[in-house]
């Protein structure tokens, strides 16, 4: 229990402290959640990507098998997602919801920091490619299932190419096949927007926790939280397996998967209009529960 505890407060507690200055800044100054997103969404966000991308130090098999996993965890729990959307017989929009907040981790703001403190830098390397695949994945196919709760899928698809991240990830792919270096000028700025991201993403969440409803399906919200909190890791593990990931590897890859509802899913709810209440309501869920089942998981995979 003890173990537990002191994985808890070094590991978790400090993300959660952030998020009550989000929920005390909404509360009492009377702070737009709306406007930090849109700054997080459209400047601060694509910042981070294209930062994370252009900065690894990985060797291409190691991305290679963590992109992988990433992509077979996502790719998996979509699929048992849309299952359940369809034995709840969820309308298109919130489908489209009801998919964001199973498929999507907050492998970022809370993933990135937790793995830092518990497995160190070298997990968090692999973590960093993790996060890159689920960011890009959210803004891409994310956006994508957003969208398309309101409109035709050839307006869905090309939204995509509106959203900023998807360029930022365009062009660090470029930089890094070119092998261009970049100058201090140019790099400096993207480097502190990028450091704002974090925090802003997770003072996000908090403002978010502040106007956050209760909605009319709790038994919807619980089969997120399970999707996404305890079917998601444990896929995880078996793909970790398939694919002869290890040590630090195979800690990132399982406990990035076992994180709570993408902060990002609120913001692009909130962008889309795709019930952005019970998106809001399964991040909150999950998130407030994350701290059991995330110190388990630090727990077993140590």
């Amino acid at each position: 229990m003890s173990l537990l505890l002191s994985i808890f407060a070094n590991d978790v507690l400090p993300v959660f402290v952030v998020a009550a200055v989000g929920f005390a800044v909404a509360r009492v100054l009377g702070a737009d959640v709306r406007t930090m997103s849109r700054i997080t969404f459209n400047v601060l966000s694509p910042c981070l990507v294209f930062d994370m991308m252009v900065t690894s130090s990985l060797g291409a098999g190691d991305f290679v098998r963590m992109t992988a996993l990433a992509v077979l965890t996502i790719a998996s729990i979509g699929l048992l997602a849309r299952l359940a959307a369809a034995a709840f017989r969820l309308d298109r929009a919130t489908t489209a919801a009801f998919l964001l907040v199973v498929m999507f981790s907050n492998s970022g703001n809370y993933g990135l920091p937790v793995i830092m403190f518990a497995f160190g830098r070298e997990a968090l390397a692999h973590a960093t490619v993790y996060f890159v695949v689920n960011a890009v994945a959210t803004y891409t196919l994310g956006v994508f299932f957003a969208s398309a709760g309101h409109r035709s899928l050839a307006r869905a698809a090309s939204g995509i190419l509106r959203v900023p991240a998807v360029w930022a990830v365009v062009a660090a792919i470029a930089v890094m096949a070119l092998g261009v270096r970049l100058p201090p000028a140019v790099m400096r700025p993207i480097d502190l927007l990028s450091g704002a991201a974090l925090p802003a993403m997770i003072l996000v969440l908090g403002m978010q926790f502040e106007r956050g409803a209760w909605p009319g399906r709790p038994a919807l919200v619980l089969a997120v939280a399970v999707l996404a909190l305890v079917v998601t890791p444990v896929l995880a593990f078996g793909f970790s397996q398939l694919l002869g990931l290890a040590g630090p590897a195979r800690q990132a890859a399982i406990l990035q998967s076992g994180m709570p509802s993408a902060v990002l899913t609120t913001i692009i709810a909130l962008e889309y209009d795709v019930a952005p209440s019970f998106v809001t309501a399964c991040v909150m869920l999950t998130t407030l529960a994350s701290p059991v089942t995330v110190t388990l998981l630090i727990a077993a995979l140590r």
